[in-house]
């Protein structure tokens, strides 16, 4: 895969899934722009990108300002070009049980998480429909499905981003643009390090695989979502068609049995990972 010439932007880029995200698009030659929410995170990404030969920097952005979206999106396409690739990444957690939620937890993540999809692809869109072309990637999360106990501003919004994709890729796959989700579990990161013994082991328990998910492996999803030859896999798309998409992509023919377990993106993207990456 090559991204030459595709400049991609990377919300919340600063660590974890969201960096190896960046760090995947930008070494297989794409313009990077990982954004951060302080001036001295946006600094750190530029510097990294540097150490890591990927064209590119970090931008300060504030994904649930209208204002700050449209700002960072019109300096990179003065500096790099329109955006061809958006991947969102940022959000936040603000936990509680329903009963003892502030209003302003449900807000801060539903604005974060959920609003700055809607905002950011929004600004994007402009400079994708008049290139025909245009691959957006969101994050969202397996309790947008299954919902979690404390976490229900948090699986609202992903729930949220999950329709939302699902809407815009009908209205836009017209003219060449993907919208797709991806739905990890349990990653690997900072946070799920942080988690006492016990509810680690309890969590592995429930993963099939017995162990968390990592970053790079998310990204090596989003980067084939993000390639042209996942052209024709969409949140509205049939089984037959990610059958064809992935056997077009990969140069090879996927067996019978396999292909009739295949019936929506996030199990295309489950079997790239275990048997074509």
């Amino acid at each position: 895969m090559s991204f030459k010439g595709q400049v991609a932007l990377v919300t919340g880029a600063s660590r974890g899934i969201g960096r190896a995200i960046a760090d995947s698009l930008g070494k297989q030659g794409a313009v990077v722009v990982g954004t951060a929410t302080t001036e001295s995170g946006a600094a750190a990404i530029t510097d990294w990108m540097k150490q890591q030969g990927i064209e590119g920097s970090g931008m300060l952005l504030d994904v649930a300002d209208g204002k700050s979206i449209a700002a960072v999106v019109e300096a990179i396409a003065a500096q790099y070009g329109p955006v061809s690739v958006l991947v969102n990444n940022a959000g936040i957690t603000r936990d509680n049980l329903t009963m003892r939620m502030k209003d302003e937890e449900w807000d801060d993540v539903v604005n974060t998480n959920l609003s700055s999809v809607f905002r950011v692809s929004k600004a994007c869109l402009r400079g994708m429909v008049k290139a025909r072309y245009g691959r957006i990637i969101t994050i969202a999360s397996v309790v947008g499905v299954s919902g979690n106990a404390g976490q229900a501003n948090y699986s609202a919004a992903k729930a949220g981003i999950i329709g939302f994709s699902k809407s815009l890729a009908q209205e836009v796959g017209s003219r060449g643009i993907t919208v797709n989700t991806i739905a990890p579990g349990f990653i690997d990161t900072d946070m799920t390090r942080s988690l006492p013994d016990a509810q680690r082991e309890a969590l592995l328990a429930n993963i099939p695989l017995k162990r968390l998910g990592e970053a790079d492996e998310i990204a090596s999803a989003v980067t084939f979502l993000a390639s042209s030859g996942a052209g024709y896999i969409t949140d509205s798309l049939d089984t037959v068609e990610l059958v064809m998409a992935l056997e077009e992509e990969f140069e090879t023919e996927i067996p019978d049995e396999d292909a009739e377990k295949i019936t929506s993106v996030q199990e295309a993207i489950d079997y790239v990972n275990a048997n074509l990456g």
